[in-house]
């Protein structure tokens, strides 16, 4: 899958911390309409608070990330290290260090071996041929089992909407998520971008969920070239929208140790903010997740779920609909026979759990994954 045109990047290791790729730089031919959204973690790492600086004016010509550290929790000296990153691309590049967006991602409380980086950013060429999303996708990568990337083409037009992402664990998104890159050449205002951006990531990456942890240095960004030529903004958003929704399928699927796809729609509620919290407060469950992974219908863990939503005092037991796939769970009850074709469909690789609250005409869909004994193994060894 290649770029948009008007983009090209440059892929490689300088030894952060092993052999496999950690340093991907995205180049633009020129100055992009650009967005971003990032977490609101109080401890947000130097990465996140320089690519808020430099979005100030919605615009940027390229963007670096360096996976396999994060750079969270680093004092004066991780941000000055951030910055000293953001100049070296700049200079390489050629163009004002505020055009330059950073992102990090890895573990959390150690330095950038700098001495590494330097010689990494003395290395970057002067052309960026490579146009490879897949090359993108695979620098970014931590603890990810397979790269992640996304593509659509704008109605009506040759503009394309190619994103990537990165993130398996420590997701629960608060305004962003984990790493997502998108990268568009739709020729599109700098306000409409922002909102349209703002919109898809509300609905796609905040409605993603793997362990309820929130990362210090989510962040989400796109940028636009232009060198498509205007596209319809309704259906640019509906290519957007296509991406990212694709991107959160697939960094629930992998979330740590997974082995399914847990889907929670909660429709008929009275806000889109109830549907969220109740479809959230479902597919955070560890007893829902447990449940899912061993195939047990057990709809009891999702009415628990529902109920422990106390501050949402109009959800009435008695108007709760329950379904597993299709097969409707509460209040009409399953039969042995019916029992059989349910545990048959809690095997499959992806689970929807369907909830009606009949409190309203709002709903929300949320994506999440199985709790697996792989999940705390990866995190158990984590830096050891």
């Amino acid at each position: 899958m290649k770029l948009p045109t008007g983009f090209g990047a440059y892929v490689a290791n300088v030894g952060i911390k092993d052999a496999s790729n950690d340093f991907t730089l995205v180049v633009a031919e020129k100055i992009c309409a650009a967005a971003g959204v990032f977490t609101q973690s109080r401890f947000a790492g130097p990465s996140v608070v320089l690519s808020r600086e430099n979005l100030s004016d919605h615009e940027a010509r390229a963007v670096v990330v360096i996976s396999k550290n994060a750079n969270v929790a680093t004092g004066a000296e991780g941000l000055s290290n951030a910055r000293e990153v953001v100049l070296g691309v700049a200079k390489n590049v050629g163009c004002d260090a505020k055009q330059v967006l950073i992102a990090s991602t890895g573990v959390i409380g150690r330095q950038y071996p700098m001495s590494n980086v330097r010689a990494g950013l003395a290395a970057i060429p002067k052309t960026f041929v490579n146009t490879s999303a897949e090359d993108i996708a695979r620098g970014i990568m931590t603890t990810d089992t397979v790269h992640k990337v996304a593509e659509s083409v704008v109605a009506g037009s040759s503009a394309r909407v190619v994103g990537v992402a990165k993130g398996v664990g420590m997701i629960e998104p608060n305004m962003a998520t984990l790493i997502t890159m998108i990268f568009t050449d739709a020729l599109i205002t700098k306000p409409d971008l922002d909102e349209i951006f703002r919109r898809v990531i509300d609905k796609t990456f905040n409605c993603v969920s793997v362990d309820t942890d929130t990362s210090t240095s989510d962040t989400a960004i796109i940028l636009a070239s232009g060198s498509a030529g205007s596209v319809d903004a309704v259906s640019f958003e509906s290519a957007l929208y296509e991406v990212a929704l694709s991107l959160t399928k697939q960094v629930a699927r992998d979330g740590e140790g997974a082995e399914k796809l847990i889907e929670v729609c909660v429709d008929r509620a009275r806000d889109a903010r109830q549907a969220r919290v109740v479809a959230k407060s479902i597919v955070n469950s560890p007893l829902v997740k447990t449940a899912v992974h061993g195939a047990d219908p057990n709809w009891g863990r999702v009415a628990m779920a529902i109920g422990k939503c106390s501050d949402e005092k109009d959800i009435d037991e008695t108007q709760v609909v329950i379904r597993f796939g299709k097969q409707e769970v509460y209040p009409t009850f399953v039969d042995t026979s019916g029992l059989d074709a349910l545990s048959k469909y809690m095997h499959s690789d992806t689970v929807r759990i369907h909830v009606t609250l009949n409190t309203g005409d709002a709903e929300c869909t949320v994506w999440g994954c199985d709790l697996t004994d792989g999940y705390i193994r990866i995190n158990a060894d984590y830096t050891t």
